[in-house]
């Protein structure tokens, strides 16, 4: 009998232990300052979002979406009005890849855009938003506000957590004269 209780003592804690919550891991970023924002990325761009279209990498393998927005200034770069770019993640049919501290964009919506190169997964040499959460400024009301704001950013090398402009944004006049300043160096 004791061998018995024992087992099921054993299974009980199981069944409990399998039951609890687990803590989702997030995607950890350091945080960065509009001047490695600037320095660090080919284009800057204000743009409205024209279309979002997400689809499987060559290899089926990974779901990529491509971006395209028009640009109403381009704070850093030469580029056409048109800008396509392309991100990690997105939804084709019912199979949804998310990744957690990625840009959010919607269409018909207003963003100041970091942009680069990068090699995406089956998608080498895209233009891309290579600093996830915070390469994505949302435009309100002549303001700018860091999509990392409602992230948990590890403190960058001067120990600031927060992201640039923090929770009351900045200006656009001033996020395009700190854009203008930190590229010229």
């Amino acid at each position: 009998m004791p061998l018995a209780r024992g087992l099921a003592r054993f299974t009980l804690l199981f069944i409990v232990l399998a039951t609890l919550p687990i803590p989702a891991r997030a995607t950890t970023l350091i945080r960065l300052g509009l001047d490695r924002l600037a320095a660090e990325n080919e284009l800057v761009a204000q743009a409205k979002i024209v279309e979002i279209h997400s689809f499987w990498n060559a290899d089926h393998t990974f779901i990529l979406t491509d971006v395209r927005a028009e640009a109403s200034h381009m704070l850093k770069g030469a580029h056409a009005a048109d800008v396509t770019f392309t991100l990690m993640g997105g939804a084709v049919g019912d199979v949804t890849t998310l990744i957690i501290g990625g840009p959010d964009l919607v269409p018909g919506s207003e963003y100041v855009l970091f942009l680069s190169r990068g090699n995406l997964p089956g998608a080498p040499g895209r233009l891309t938003v290579r600093d996830q959460s915070q390469g994505v400024f949302e435009v309100r009301s002549d303001r700018a506000f860091s999509q990392a704001s409602g992230e948990p950013l590890v403190p960058d090398a001067n120990g600031m957590a927060a992201a640039p402009g923090g929770e009351a944004g900045l200006t656009l006049d001033e996020l395009a004269r700190q854009v203008r300043h930190y590229s010229d160096r």
